[in-house]
């Protein structure tokens, strides 16, 4: 599976850097990604929503460590692009 696109929405809120969609081999996508500052850096957060408990549960995730890599990477290159090009203009 192949990522095709992915679509970066930045935002300011607290470690809340940045909203992701992204697309697999033109066919098949998944909305609401999280860019989140860490304490040793950016990493992406799957979709998820809130159960009756508060706690979260992902909607959406990686069944295996290539996949995440591949998807976090994918992110995380989009995001820094997008950040380059707002501090450009």
């Amino acid at each position: 599976m192949k990522v095709t696109e992915v679509r970066i929405t930045p935002r300011e809120d607290g470690r809340l850097k940045a909203f992701a969609n992204i697309t697999f081999d033109d066919c098949f996508v998944v909305r609401g990604l999280k860019v989140i500052e860490g304490e040793t850096g950016f990493f992406v957060s799957m979709p998820s929503r809130r159960r009756s408990d508060g706690t979260f549960q992902d909607v959406a995730h990686p069944i295996d460590n290539d996949m995440r890599n591949n998807i976090e990477s994918a992110v995380l290159m989009a995001f820094e692009r997008s950040a380059v090009c707002e501090y450009a203009e």
